[in-house]
């Protein structure tokens, strides 16, 4: 599954998801799932990612949040017309769920602002279609 967030910013943030089965297990309700994010900064100046917020939200209704500095351990500067891609993964307790949250970027002037990334679907391939 792919989905774009570009609302009100210069950057726009598309994710892939993929189920790993190697690596879960369903009898312990235990679903991984990797996610590719692409970071594109189509404004005219450099933009670092300072941090990330995710709220993650199992078919229960259990909602996770994570927060930290930078991505995968790094803080990348995107500059104008360039892309940055990482690939991390989340657990959840259910075969479906969903991610959402935003990145705080701060720009080469020194002014910081939010990278929306819209609510998107972590799902086994057989549960939904």
């Amino acid at each position: 599954m792919t989905t774009n967030s570009e609302i009100g910013t210069p950057i726009k943030v598309s994710v892939e998801t993929f189920y790993v089965e190697a690596q879960s297990q369903p009898e312990k309700d235990k679903y991984v799932f990797a996610y590719t994010i692409t970071i594109k900064n189509h404004s005219l100046c450099s933009a670092k990612l300072e941090s990330r917020y995710w709220l993650i939200t199992d078919a229960n209704g259990k909602e996770t949040e994570v927060e930290g500095d930078g991505v995968v351990g790094e803080q990348p500067t995107i500059r104008p017309g360039e892309s940055y891609q990482y690939t991390s993964g989340a657990v959840l307790d259910t075969p479906v769920g969903t991610m959402e949250g935003y990145y705080l970027m701060r720009n080469e002037f020194g002014s910081e602002f939010k990278a929306p990334i819209k609510v998107f679907r972590l799902n086994r391939p057989d549960i939904l279609h």
